[in-house]
């Protein structure tokens, strides 16, 4: 990836970080479905005022295909599944779950989209996932995660993953602030059956709640997807996958400065090894050295 890539890949691993904070101060008041639903308009909102200002219209017919399945699938179903998921599960057993994800992405990069199965990926994906276990372990409860719950989180990474599968393409034929604003429009019409609910949690949710939804849906949704979005199209789905491996870390270090809560060594340990995996997984092949003959 180029430099501006990096930084929009940067991006997005922090705002996605962030929303582990937002998420936990919102979930209290809103259900699942009214959470995503409300984070989706939100989202959507903002994207079109960015679309309208930037004059893009919309995207090719060719891109539709995978901007109705990212929309459905990671914008819609994945967010209902997770907010369900981590109401059943402690943080930890859902970031362990959730973090197959990437695993899942590379390997179906690797065959549906032709990326192959490079040797330092696969290592970098091991070793990350290796760490997201670490801090599942340190910040799991010690009671026993209800089956609903594990199987929640385990959808809620085949979504994720069949949503960025299915975006990578689209953005061939669309740019990534099309694709990123019609996915997330899609995904919030497939909210819609929850729309009595969101009603009514607002009607009952304190201001502080409601602003961390409205968060979710501008900085966490509209600009991070679309800073995802821009980094996909100039990398393959596999090694921006396993880059979201940064964000347990990333999320170990902010529940420290924002909310206080001192990380154990097995934390620290476990954000190590995300970082160290990352690292590994967009590591550049050594150049091989021939000896020429004088």
């Amino acid at each position: 990836m180029d430099r501006r890539a990096m930084v929009a890949a940067l991006t997005t691993v922090v705002l996605w970080a962030s929303a582990f904070v937002a998420i936990r101060a919102a979930g209290e008041h809103f259900t699942p479905g009214a959470l995503a639903l409300g984070r989706l308009v939100a989202g959507t909102l903002t994207l079109l005022v960015f679309l309208v200002i930037r004059r893009e219209g919309l995207p090719k017919c060719e891109a539709w295909p995978g901007i109705a399945a990212a929309g459905v699938l990671w914008f819609g179903a994945y967010m209902v599944v997770l907010n369900w998921g981590e109401q059943l599960v402690d943080a930890g057993t859902a970031a362990m779950l959730v973090n197959v994800g990437p695993i899942l992405i590379a390997l179906l990069g690797g065959w549906l989209l032709r990326e192959g199965f490079p040797g330092r990926l696969l290592a970098g994906l091991a070793v990350s996932f290796a760490g997201a276990v670490v801090v599942g372990l340190s910040m799991s409860g010690r009671g026993q995660a209800p089956v609903l719950g594990v199987v929640l989180c385990l959808l809620a990474a085949i979504t994720y993953a069949g949503g960025v599968v299915s975006q990578k393409p689209a953005l061939k034929h669309a740019s990534a602030l099309q694709v990123t604003t019609f996915g997330c429009l899609i995904g919030a019409v497939a909210c819609l059956p929850f729309a009595g609910q969101l009603v009514d949690d607002l009607a009952t949710a304190p201001a502080e709640a409601t602003l961390s939804m409205l968060y979710l849906g501008v900085f966490p949704t509209a600009l991070a997807f679309t800073t995802w979005a821009y980094a996909l199209a100039r990398t393959t789905a596999g090694k921006m996958g396993s880059t979201t491996y940064a964000v347990p870390a990333v999320v170990v270090l902010m529940s420290w400065a924002v909310l206080g809560e001192v990380p154990g060594w097995l934390s620290l340990a476990g954000g190590v090894l995300c970082l160290a995996g990352v690292a590994v997984s967009r590591a550049k092949r050594a150049p091989v050295l021939t000896r020429q003959r004088l």
